[in-house]
């Protein structure tokens, strides 16, 4: 069933009919409709069947943010259209000085839509929504409470450009320079504008995207909106509107109401219109109160205004209101006054009967017997969700369960479940069924570009350490211009150790990385020529043959190994994996399914299972557990500290409470007695999950029948219990998991020598960490520590100084006398430092001042803001993972970052500072500016002295060793083992080296920005096949134009570069009209016996005048004269493969 026809259901139903109609009805224009009645999403789903119906314009007034988001959610789920939201301009509720930018530009574009004329009949039509037709926008008080740029301003200062019109572009120039935008060589975020011959890029503050006008002559001859991430053209449009900053053009500016944009047919609807006439009021007292703390010599807020300029009054308001027809459709009516406003009719208030969908607590033997009931009633049973596969669960429990039950699945996710009798509908959602969390989605803006710091993090500037594959660690020193047989080509200048200095072809970047090593570690430069550099690799190449010898033959081991082959799921687990809070991420899914497969198999499963913090490895542990209790095993959960094993035992107990599991843990905080009735339980079979440290392991433990050993953090045990590990993983089925997150380059390196799964995405419905960096300041800590105490919450204060942490902990206490404050450090006892973190945890301390020993382990879903002091000290990492402990439940999360001035930091911390700002999100767009991690990760899968070859080689270079010391070993030893033959294994391709005397670059006149130009050598250095050089084509074409000869020869160069390797040529010259091919010979017998080098034979003698062959010191070179240009070399090697 498609969100479509449960609309249907409403409009074609007579009741409903009636309710529609005095909806949409015209007359009279400002009768005031209510209706009662309506519980859960029904509300969205009226609202929307009337929509639908007739396409008014409708503002939509919920009771606060959350609410209005999850309703616009429902909104666009049902009418499977974009629904506008309407924000306030700030980023918290009367914090008039912190403006969101993201939130001004999403109202921008409403007020352009608002404003735009209506275009006469038959013309071709504006953007949708234009002048309010058919707007539909949700929004909330404190946004409405905001007035707004007036009309005629907003007119006067909006610059509209359309195909087919002139346009000089000097001019346009000055009107976006005249109007703050900045000039830039790229836009990603809005006020920025960027000229490149006849394309000019423009981000406005009233469109999500920025838009590309490409000129012919000064004519308009298309206009299209792209990407700011890709830099590559969407959509294309006939005509925009250019806006500026119009929050900044507000202080110079009378203001009006935002209702005064919208067009006399308006249909206002009001949860609860009362509510809003309150925060009007409120709204209007704070600005008050404001405006006296500036006047007075309070701290800088910016408002310096009347408020009567700045924000709605309850009587404005009500006035404006008089004049459109308005729907109450909440608990509550404003508007039944006995004195209605005057000049307004009221309709008496309509009732729909609808009843909430009632709390199953995931029981499904209450739910089916409530769906039954309503079945046999004539009742149409719906459920939906967001998810197929959730649906595909449910009608597995149902099959089992009650085979004749029906129900119509429906694949949209709605707020709330509700019955409405009147339709006789049952409409559940399953994450109410399940009690899983449900998050509403709002459309991310590119307030900041996440791209533009992505791009810096990989794009090599200046003065950057570099590792070159043959040469070694020195220093990128940009791009220079080099004279080659008359013409001018481009070379990339690097710096050796003595000031050695090497020019390198563009055709080599692929051999050249930006170097990566351990953070804070010294680099040392190579020295040209000394042989240091060789011997180094030499080295390394050796010691990854061993590590990836070692795993490959441990692999082979347990593949041979006998284990216990594990049951299929039964409906039990279908019910505990349904009932997940969150919805299963990809990457969470795999893992889940690779870790059941290798539990079904006959040999024993060793699988390492990572991820950052909070992506989700507990759930695949818990699934893993209750798999093997299914099938009457135990389960022992191996962790390395006695906090984490609460956790734990918190976790799997609250995940199993309904499911035929026992759970049960050990740790130093039980007492004898206790401990020793637990093991005797879990003797006898009365156990079936045991968590705890390493008591879990030792010999004095005896189960009835363990099945599944689950390991956290293995790496931070000691050699004991590793060795002890070693003797139990022989035969039963271990999952290890980690937080360190493994780099997914790894990952793929080992395939097949290890069982690994990676979590690399998180939850979709968590909320990014707000993070900030900010001055330590006495009041804002006061402020942020109350705003989080106020909600119920806790923070976490992380000052990594001990002998002055207790006095820390006297400052916060004087600054917020109210809360409860707890000291941790690493120094402190190992039974003093767990009872001050196990009170934090209980919620006995609502903030914990402490040292970084926070970093990793710790789970509190109530601590949603982390206060970070000296946050300059720390690197990229340790901030991320400090950072990763808030946030972890469906709460707003705050990051804040103490500092001295940034002006008095050095450029990298500040650097460092900002990308995390950046980067509030959770997941793998972070991963490029934290190697360190990735190190981290590779040290811990692979040893610790690993780190050490990483920092001597960098990151890149010691992942492709580790690549061909695999494969190497896969296709020689272990052959049999993966199943290789002769003729599956193919000798390594070389590394082509292209030389030529024809002009093969970008010129500077094409791309300007020198970065830009070496980001684009370098992505088409490493492009590998023929769509993705169509693509890169394609795209160099949409952002800059018409490609010049020159660059069309650097293409064909690629493809040149390609066959060639395909032919085992390391060397290919085109110099004085002549080619020349180099052939590897060594190692190479197979390929001349093939087909491919009969072509070239056969060529040759076709060719005679111009082809020459000959062997000189064991190479074999193919000379061909009378070759003009690259695409005449592509057109003979392309012949040769």
């Amino acid at each position: 069933m498609s969100p479509a026809d449960l609309l249907t259901l409403y409009t074609e139903d007579s009741y409903c009919q009636v309710v529609l109609n005095q909806i949409i009805s015209k007359e009279p224009p400002n009768s005031r409709v209510q209706i009662k009645g309506l519980v859960g999403s029904v509300d969205a789903v009226l609202l929307a069947a009337a929509y639908r119906q007739q396409h008014q314009p409708f503002l939509v007034v919920l009771s606060d943010r959350e609410e209005a988001a999850y309703f616009q959610n429902d909104l666009q789920n049902l009418l499977e259209q974009e629904v506008l939201y309407y924000p306030t301009s700030y980023k918290r509720p009367y914090h008039y000085e912190e403006i969101d930018n993201a939130n001004v530009l999403m109202r921008a574009e409403i007020l352009n839509k608002l404003n735009s004329p209506q275009p006469p009949k038959g013309a071709l039509a504006p953007p949708s929504g234009a002048g309010g037709a058919g707007l539909l926008v949700v929004t909330y008080p404190e946004a409405l409470s905001e007035k707004v740029i007036n009309r005629r301003s907003l007119l006067s200062n909006t610059f509209t450009v359309k195909v087919g019109e002139k346009l000089d572009p000097d001019f346009l120039s000055e009107f976006l320079l005249g109007y703050d935008f900045d000039k830039t060589d790229f836009v990603y975020e809005a006020g920025q504008f960027a000229v490149r011959g006849g394309i000019v890029d423009v981000f406005s503050y009233a469109s999500e995207l920025p838009y590309r006008i490409e000129l012919f002559g000064d004519e308009v001859e298309s206009i299209r909106s792209f990407n700011p991430e890709t830099q590559l053209s969407l959509d294309a449009v006939r005509q925009i509107n250019v806006i500026p900053d119009i929050q900044s053009k507000l202080t110079l500016e009378t203001r009006e109401s935002f209702l005064s944009f919208w067009p006399a047919d308006a249909v206002l609807w009001f949860k609860d219109a009362e509510l809003t006439l309150e925060v009007i009021d409120n709204a209007y007292e704070r600005a008050e109160k404001a405006l006296l703390e500036v006047t007075s010599g309070g701290r800088g807020i910016q408002i310096v205004q009347d408020p009567n300029l700045l924000f709605e009054t309850r009587r404005g308001f009500l006035n404006q209101i008089k004049t459109f027809k308005t729907v109450e459709f909440g608990k509550r009516f404003y508007f039944r006054s006995p004195q209605p406003p005057e000049g307004t009719s009221i309709v008496p208030p309509l009732g729909v009967r609808g009843l909430p969908q009632p709390s199953f607590n995931k029981d499904f033997k209450r739910l089916i017997d409530d769906l039954s009931e309503r079945q046999q009633q004539g009742f149409l049973n719906i459920i939906a969700a967001e998810s197929p596969r959730q649906l595909e669960r449910l009608e597995k429990i149902f099959e089992e369960l009650d085979p004749y039950l029906k129900f119509r699945p429906m694949h949209t996710a709605l707020r709330e479940g509700f019955v409405d009798e009147n339709l006789k509908i049952v409409c559940y959602t399953d994450h109410q069924i399940f009690s899983r969390f449900h998050k509403y989605q709002i459309r991310e803006k590119f307030s900041k570009s996440k791209a533009l710091t992505l791009k810096e993090l990989k794009t090599l500037q200046p003065g950057d350490f570099i590792t070159h594959v043959d040469y070694g660690i020195g220093r990128f020193a940009g791009l220079e211009k080099v004279d080659v047989g008359g013409r001018e080509q481009e070379a990339i200048r690097l710096i050796y150790r003595d000031n050695d200095i090497l020019l390198v072809s563009i055709h080599s970047l692929h051999k050249i990385a930006k170097y990566a090593g351990k953070e804070g570690q010294s680099i040392v430069m190579s020295k040209l020529g000394s042989g240091d550099w060789d011997n180094k690799k030499a080295k390394v190449k050796k010691q990854l043959k061993d590590i990836a010898h070692e795993l490959i033959a441990l692999y082979a081991k347990r593949r041979n190994a006998p284990g216990f082959a594990f049951g299929r799921d039964n409906y039990l687990q279908v019910e505990l994996e349904s009932s997940f809070q969150y919805e299963d991420t990809p990457d969470q899914a795999k893992a889940t399914n690779d870790v059941k497969t290798d539990m079904e198999n006959t040999h024993p499963m060793d699988r390492l299972v990572c991820g950052d913090v909070g992506f989700g490895k507990t759930e695949v542990a818990i699934r893993a557990a209750f798999k093997a209790v299914c099938d009457s095993k135990q389960v022992a959960v191996l962790v390395p500290t006695t906090i984490l094993a609460m956790q734990h035992y918190k976790t799997f107990s609250e995940r199993l409470a309904d499911f035929p599991a026992r759970v049960a843990y050990i740790s130093r905080f039980k007492s004898e007695k206790q401990i020793k009735e637990i093991l005797k339980d879990v003797e006898n079979g009365r156990v079936d999950i045991l968590i705890g440290t390493h008591r879990v392991v030792n010999k004095d433990v005896k189960y009835k029948d363990l099945g599944l050993m689950i390991i956290d953090e293995e790496q931070k045990f000691g050699v004991k219990v590793k060795d002890r590990l070693k003797e139990i993983k022989l035969n039963i089925d271990v999952l290890t998991l980690t937080a360190t997150p493994i780099p997914r380059t790894l990952h793929f390196s080992l395939m097949g020598a290890r069982d690994l799964s990676v979590i690399n995405t998180p939850p979709p419905n968590r909320q990014p960490v707000t993070t900030e960096v900010h001055v330590f300041e006495e009041v804002f800590i006061r402020d942020a520590i109350s705003y989080e105490l106020n909600r119920g919450g806790q923070v976490f204060f992380v000052h990594n100084r001990v002998n002055d942490i207790e006095s820390v902990g006297n400052i916060i206490l004087k600054l917020v006398p109210e809360a409860r404050i707890g000291v941790a450090h690493g120094q402190m006892e190992g039974d003093q430092l767990e009872k001050a973190m196990l009170r934090f945890i209980e919620g006995e301390y609502d903030v914990l001042v402490s040292t970084n020993i926070i970093e990793s382990g710790i789970d509190i879903p109530n601590a949603n803001t982390i206060i970070i002091n000296a946050a300059h000290m720390f690197g990229m990492s340790d901030l991320h993972q400090m950072r990763g402990r808030v946030g972890r439940s469906n709460r707003k999360a705050f990051c804040y970052l103490l500092t001295p001035p940034l002006s008095a930091l050095t450029t990298d911390s500040r650097k460092r500072l900002q990308t995390l700002e950046e980067f509030s999100e959770l997941g793998d767009g972070f991963k490029v500016a934290m190697r360190d991690l990735d190190i981290r990760g590779a040290g811990n899968l692979l040893g610790a002295e690993q780190s050490g070859f990483i920092n001597d080689l960098g990151y890149e270079l010691y992942h492709k060793m580790l690549d061909e010391a695999v494969k190497e070993l896969k296709e020689s030893q272990f052959k049999d083992l993966f199943g290789l033959t002769a003729e599956n294994i193919k000798p390594l391709t070389p590394d082509c080296q292209i030389e030529t005397d024809l002009a093969v670059l970008i010129p500077d006149t094409y791309v300007k920005n020198i970065s830009e130009r070496l980001s684009l050598y370098t992505r088409l250095d490493n492009l590998k096949t023929e769509t993705d050089l169509l693509a890169f084509e394609q795209e160099i074409h949409d952002r800059f134009g018409p490609l010049p000869h020159e660059v069309r020869s650097l293409l064909q160069m690629v493809r040149a570069r390609w066959h060639a390797e395909q032919l085992y040529i390391e060397k290919l010259t085109l110099k004085s009209s002549t080619l020349r091919a180099y052939f590897v010979t060594q190692g190479n017998e197979a390929f001349f016996q093939s087909n491919g080098f009969d072509k070239i034979l056969h060529f040759v003698q076709q060719n005679p005048r111009r082809c020459s062959m000959k062997d000189a010191k064991g190479k074999l070179i193919v000379s061909v004269s009378d070759v003009k240009a690259i695409v005449d070399l592509v057109q003979i090697v392309s012949g040769w493969v």
